[in-house]
């Protein structure tokens, strides 16, 4: 289903909708260009809507019979999320992952795409085009970064786990409940930027593992196939695998390796 030759002209797609629509108005957006969605930490930009359609038309181009779940498309017509669970390849696409950062003239944002197939994840792209890193993944085949072979590890024995979580910002009290789990002696967790970024900072073992309260899919499905193929995996609370196809039980983590994952997702159970 996956040549080289798709991943090389995705990758292509997705830098040039970064060079078209979104470096042009990083540091430059005018107030009018950006918008509320649901309120004040849930932001979209010009630059936003802009990338989507160019991905949209890009992606569907490359891949004949495949569909677009977008974070901008969605939020205008909620039904098109079930596309998901469809059976035509869907490609996930959140054009600016970390939209707050982006406003804010900060390098910390990136355009996450992943293809899947029946409900599994077959190959994502984590492009982060101010900071000049792309980060590959193809299922089976290893994750990259810049080219080069990235591999998550395993945490130094005695150290401490470091987690990124759901942002208080963007958690409500009972999700801020379930994640306080966390605040014990040996773990050290923080409020999360932009998702697919702690994704690839566990997978390049820079972190050690994240911890969200939300399933939304174009957040999530690039920087799980990433942090799998670099040696990572992830659980849900009750200790299943995360579906992108929803239902399921939060929070979850992924952690750059099974250990690590497994001893998150027990902090979290009890809860």
């Amino acid at each position: 289903m996956i040549d080289n030759s798709l991943v090389a002209a995705v990758e292509e797609a997705v830098r040039r909708a970064a060079a078209d629509e979104i470096m042009p108005r990083y540091q430059q957006l005018a107030a009018h260009e950006v918008l509320e969605k649901n309120g004040p930490y849930d932001l979209v930009t010009v630059a936003d809507r802009g990338a989507e359609e160019h991905l949209t038309a890009a992606l569907t181009r490359l891949l004949p019979g495949s569909v677009v779940v977008g974070e901008e498309a969605v939020h205008a017509d909620p039904a098109a999320y079930e596309a998901i669970r469809g059976t035509a390849p869907v490609w996930i696409v959140d054009p600016v992952d970390g939209t707050r950062q982006f406003v804010h003239g900060e390098p910390g944002f990136c355009t996450l795409v992943a293809l899947a197939v029946d409900g599994e994840l077959q190959a994502s792209w984590t492009y982060a085009p101010a900071l000049d890193e792309m980060a590959v993944a193809v299922r089976g085949q290893g994750a990259s970064l810049n080219g080069k072979p990235l591999r998550s590890g395993s945490p130094a024995p005695g150290s401490p786990l470091r987690v990124a979580i759901s942002h208080p910002d963007y958690t409500t009290p009972q999700e801020k409940r379930a994640l306080l789990a966390l605040s014990v002696d040996g773990v050290e967790p923080r409020p999360c930027g932009s998702a697919g970024l702690e994704y690839l900072a566990v997978a390049r073992g820079e972190l050690e593992s994240v911890a969200f309260s939300w399933e939304l899919a174009w957040d999530h499905a690039a920087g799980l196939l990433l942090v799998e193929e670099a040696g990572g995996t992830d659980r849900t609370r009750t200790g299943e695998r995360y579906r992108i196809t929803g239902g399921n039980a939060l929070p979850f983590t992924a952690a750059r390796d099974t250990a690590t994952a497994e001893r998150v997702r027990a902090l979290l159970a009890e809860a």
